[in-house]
């Protein structure tokens, strides 16, 4: 009787020991497909930088919410004065960077005027476009002053590419980033992970993890492997749909199906020389079928879409009838463009399921209107280098993750190098315009005009299937920015 009393009293013992063990675990380790290229949102344009510094590392003036909103981060607060011209933003005070510089009103001016620069490399320069000049008041208080009025700008400066640097590491941000977030950069072992830990002298409120760790698993396979082996706690955009059925069954996980800013497209080069004729655009959308694509590539996760806005924004239109699958009305246009049945176009795949699987499920589907493919499966790095920056390419497949990013179009120097005057002052105009109604027209407008000019073939909006171990809580369900913000996350007992 004795040795069953201690026995008990031990197990209880043990019990409690193991649950605070369990309740007090505050380490996690993130799965991604794509590593980074570099650590400085403000100089590269893969989504993989944002998904592991925004909100952890960076933070802005402003942030999304996991809800898409528009929320304080540096700027306490702000006035908009002279009609929209001005917006005077109030700093948090006592804010240090991880180094134990102080931040204040010279690093915001410092960092937006680095991003509107000549010499700019910031993948999103054209945010910061009307901006004039950016007016130090003092070391709280900076006053960012337009050309034109814009309700956009604080939409603007909740962007990954608009986060606050110090000019003292702005330079070597890239490999060793410093900024004011409640996560500091720990380590990278290039080709595996990043590791962040807790910044203790964080200016908000204090993160419930101490560490975590970023798992790159580009293969499918492989990252099945890894939750199921519990060396990934959390897969946010989970590479492999196929295995959801099986992961949501499982006990040990929770799959949550969200919503993402990623409009899925096939880009095509509107300055190479068989695609700047309409005709061929036009035969490339009617040869694609989607549901197939959707079906084949994405195992039925995704939303069509017929241009390239998101379908869960109030302004979205349902343009797909512009383009839909019909391979008569394909081979028709191309035969009125005089490239009936010799026509040769490179494809180049970056690294993602839905561009490697959906590739090939196109490339056989432009086979069957007489559009023969040259497949290139490329690196990530070499995606940036050779089509986003060089431009060296006829098709190829990305999946665009920033939010409300249809004034892409507008940009001469984008890689798919569009070029309408009439998209351009519609822009500039929905830029300025402050009027719900009338933006909400213009949105509208912009759209139509994408669309019926068959700039891209627009396939589908990218779902979020997100995977993680049932006792973690606070990951985001839906993914208004390319982000894996880590700030509200914890482990449950």
């Amino acid at each position: 009787m004795k040795f069953f009393t201690r026995s008990v009293t031990s197990l209880m013992l043990a019990a409690v020991f193991s649950g605070s063990a369990l309740a007090a675990k505050t380490d996690i380790t993130i799965g991604m497909a794509l590593e980074p290229p570099n650590l400085d949102p403000t100089g590269g344009a893969a989504a993989a930088i944002d998904e592991v510094v925004y909100a952890n590392i960076f933070e802005g003036l402003t942030r999304f919410g996991a809800d898409g909103s528009v929320n304080p981060a540096l700027a306490s607060e702000w006035a908009i004065e002279e009609e929209g011209k001005r917006y005077v933003f109030t700093l948090q005070s006592g804010v240090k960077y991880h180094d134990g510089a102080d931040f204040t009103a010279e690093d915001v001016k410092f960092s937006l005027d680095r991003a509107r620069g000549e010499d700019s490399t910031n993948a999103q320069k054209g945010l910061f476009a009307n901006i004039t000049d950016v007016e130090v008041i003092d070391d709280t208080t900076v006053a960012v002053n337009l050309e034109n009025p814009d309700g956009n700008l604080l939409f603007n400066l909740a962007w990954g590419d608009a986060i606050i640097l110090d000019s003292a590491s702005a330079e070597t941000a890239a490999t060793a980033p410093v900024g004011t977030g409640p996560f500091k950069f720990s380590n990278w072992v290039q080709g595996d992970r990043i590791d962040i830990e807790r910044n203790p002298d964080y200016w908000g409120e204090a993160v419930a993890l101490e560490k975590a760790t970023f798992k790159f698993i580009s293969e499918p396979t492989a990252a099945f492997a890894a939750l199921m082996a519990g060396d990934v706690d959390a897969f946010p955009n989970y590479p492999a749909p196929e295995n959801l059925p099986q992961l949501e069954a499982d006990p040990r996980f929770s799959v949550v199906l969200g919503s993402t800013e990623g409009e899925t497209i096939l880009s095509m080069n509107n300055k190479s020389e068989a695609l700047s004729d309409v005709r061929v655009r036009k035969a490339i959308a009617h040869a694609i079928d989607r549901q197939a694509i959707i079906d084949g590539a994405m195992f039925g996760y995704g939303t069509p879409i017929g241009s390239h806005f998101a379908p869960h924004h109030p302004s979205y239109l349902d343009l797909t009838g512009n383009s839909p699958f019909d391979q008569d009305a394909a081979r028709a246009l191309l035969k009125e463009a005089g490239v009936e049945g010799d026509l040769t176009l490179s494809l180049k795949l970056p690294p993602p399921a839905y561009a490697r699987r959906g590739g090939e499920i196109i490339a056989a589907q432009l086979r069957e209107v007489g559009i023969d493919t040259e497949i290139e499966n490329v690196e990530w790095a070499q995606w940036l280098e050779q089509v986003f920056k060089g431009k060296d390419f006829d098709l190829t497949i990305v999946s665009h993750t920033e939010p409300l990013d249809i004034g892409i179009y507008a940009r001469d120097d984008y890689y798919f190098q569009y070029d309408n005057p009439n998209f351009k002052e519609l822009i500039g105009a929905f830029n300025v315009e402050t009027d719900p109604e009338q933006r909400d027209v213009m949105l509208k407008q912009a759209q139509t005009m994408v669309s019926e000019d068959y700039v891209n073939g627009f396939l589908f909006q990218l779902a979020k299937t997100g995977v993680a171990n049932n006792k973690i809580e606070g990951l985001w369900a839906n993914q208004p920015t390319q982000a894996n913000d880590l700030t509200g996350v914890s482990w449950t007992d």
